[in-house]
């Protein structure tokens, strides 16, 4: 019987960082107004907290998802796993897999950053696209 070599892992790594520009946006917005709250004073004041704690929640759970997603690629497969509680996979075969696809804007292309298409997975916001496609390129051959 021969010895199966164990699952080697090339890439483990989060989304862009991009991901956090729309909620940590609306947590400044929500701050700015809990903020004016305080300002205009009583009975503004406990609107104002309440803001403030409502941006703080929003903006903590934003980089809690990010921090908890993640891309990998193994010998094996392509996955992305997200979750806390619950945690969820996506997997894509390498040896079953045809074509992979890298999708790009302007934007992502200055920044860094696109989104994958892996036969029927499809990740986005993925951070280094081009050598996350180079690494799978090379596992699938």
């Amino acid at each position: 019987m021969l010895a199966q070599e164990a699952e080697h892992v090339y890439i483990d790594a989060r989304r862009h960082g991009v991901v956090l520009v729309r909620p940590l946006s609306r947590a400044f917005l929500l701050a700015a107004l809990g903020g004016c709250g305080f300002i205009l004073g009583w009975p503004a004041t406990l609107p104002g907290a309440v803001l403030l704690a409502v941006a703080a929640l929003v903006a903590g759970g934003a980089v809690w998802r990010w921090d908890r997603t993640h891309l990998v690629v193994t010998t094996e497969k392509l996955f992305v796993v997200h979750g806390t509680l619950r945690r969820r996979a996506a997997a894509v075969h390498l040896a079953r897999l045809g074509t992979i696809e890298l999708e790009q804007s302007l934007l992502g292309r200055l920044l860094g950053y696109g989104t994958i298409v892996a036969g029927e997975l499809e990740i986005h916001d993925v951070a280094r696209p081009r050598e996350v496609l180079e690494v799978v390129q090379k596992l699938v051959r």
